[in-house]
């Protein structure tokens, strides 16, 4: 993968998959709009894409377009309103240039919350597209031999190819973060830009969305909560139960929904529904949802944990795993970027599936709009047991052609097809 600059040359730019989607959307619609946390790159990747820029979380800007109402018709295009949430009558001044023919290619907004103020949806006017931190891929630290979209189309591919990486490697990565930003600062300084990354949506994000947090402690236990409960399916209540361990009592319930909302329209918790079957019955799935942060970088800040944490060097040469259990939901978190980033350009849908009582369990759902899925297993494990794919077996016996292909991801350096037909590839090698 190629390495190019930032228009301001100060940083390099890595290409992202969003690149190709944008520019795709900009030939055939009006206006865009790039959603996703802040600092996830969304500026950086509508830079190359625009023209012109009216960056809105600069009071002067914001009073030029108080003064001139047609400033964004007069802009050069694509124009790009950078941070639009920060003057949400923005998003109206551009669904109304839509409504009134402006042409393909005119607007690109990115924004790093859903603003409290009434906005008009924009349904029909406004396309979203959704950016999320780095994938393996874009990080371009491995060449990628494996086509994730092949794998959604059922096309023939040959599984192949080896990584460099090992298990102390994916445990760097998850702690190094996939905000570019944070990733190019030196280690030492990394782990305090995670913490002051966590202490600005506590102590500022969400006043400004409206929410006044009276306690910041609380909201921080909260979300050290969630974070241990990362790629689980554990209940909002024990969730806050866990938050207030040796408390005398837990948050009202209010209270914890306002903050599981606001995280939302952060896009800081990035949360994965169950999968609701169509075309197939299967009985007693749950419907609850796997948690997930933005980026497990900062689930592992929040827990206190390093890469030397989930991974220990026993003697020269020879590593082990340190928490196991943990670097395993962290793994998946990682993957999840993959998987999110790699079925959003053919709108699939990503879901989990859990029967109520766990005896069954797969990771990710990939549903195509004709009801046909790709089920993907993510596993540490250098080469998967037999065992480690028994819930796509079953899946299969369950719903037949409607299964396009299994696949298990890996922490592994090899990428090949087993005799019974699952996939197995290395999280480095998994590409668009």
């Amino acid at each position: 993968m190629d390495m190019v600059l930032t228009r301001d040359h100060t940083m390099p730019y890595y290409p992202r998959v969003v690149d190709a989607e944008l520019a795709s959307a900009l030939a055939g619609l009006p206006a865009v709009s790039v959603e996703g946390p802040t600092g996830v790159g969304k500026t950086a990747a509508a830079l190359r894409q625009a023209r012109a820029v009216i960056h809105l979380d600069e009071p002067d800007e914001v009073a030029l377009m108080e003064i001139d109402k047609g400033r964004i018709g007069k802009s050069p295009k694509p124009l790009l309103l950078d941070e639009w949430q920060r003057y949400p009558h923005s998003w109206d001044m551009v669904r109304r240039a839509v409504d009134e023919g402006a042409a393909p290619g005119s607007f690109v907004l990115t924004g790093s919350a859903t603003p409290r103020e009434a906005t008009h949806s924009g349904a029909g006017r406004i396309v979203r597209l959704r950016m999320r931190p780095m994938t393996m891929d874009e990080r371009a630290i491995e060449q990628p031999t494996v086509s994730f979209q092949a794998l959604l189309d059922g096309e023939p591919q040959p599984v192949e190819g080896t990584s460099a990486l090992t298990a102390a490697d994916y445990a760097d990565q998850i702690v190094q973060s996939g905000f570019p930003g944070i990733r190019a600062l030196p280690n030492a300084q990394r782990s305090r830009a995670i913490s002051g990354y966590l202490d600005r949506i506590v102590e500022h994000d969400f006043a400004e969305l409206g929410h006044v947090v009276r306690r910041p402690v609380a909201l921080r236990a909260w979300l050290t909560a969630f974070a241990a409960a990362t790629a689980t399916t554990t209940s909002y209540e024990t969730i806050a139960a866990a938050a207030t361990s040796g408390a005398s009592e837990t948050p009202a319930r209010a209270t914890t929904i306002a903050y599981r909302d606001t995280l939302a329209r952060l896009w800081i918790i990035d949360q994965i529904p169950a999968w609701l079957p169509i075309r197939n019955t299967i009985s007693a799935l749950t419907q609850a949802p796997k948690h997930f942060l933005a980026d497990p970088a900062l689930a592992a800040r929040l827990l206190g944990v390093g890469a030397g944490r989930l991974i220990k060097e026993v003697n020269p040469g020879k590593v082990v795993l340190g928490d196991g259990p943990l670097f395993g939901r962290l793994f998946e978190s990682l993957a999840a970027l993959s998987v999110h980033m790699h079925a959003q350009p053919s709108g699939a849908r990503v879901a989990h599936l859990r029967t109520d009582g766990g005896d069954h369990a797969i990771d990710f759902i990939v549903e195509r709009d004709d009801g046909r899925v790709l089920a993907v297993e993510v596993k540490l494990a250098n080469v998967p047991t037999t065992r480690d794919g028994r819930h796509l077996a079953w899946l299969k016996d369950k719903i037949g052609d409607t299964l396009i292909d299994s696949v298990i991801v890996t922490a592994g350096q090899q990428a090949y097809r087993r005799p019974d037909g699952v996939a197995v590839v290395p999280l480095a090698l998994l590409g668009p």
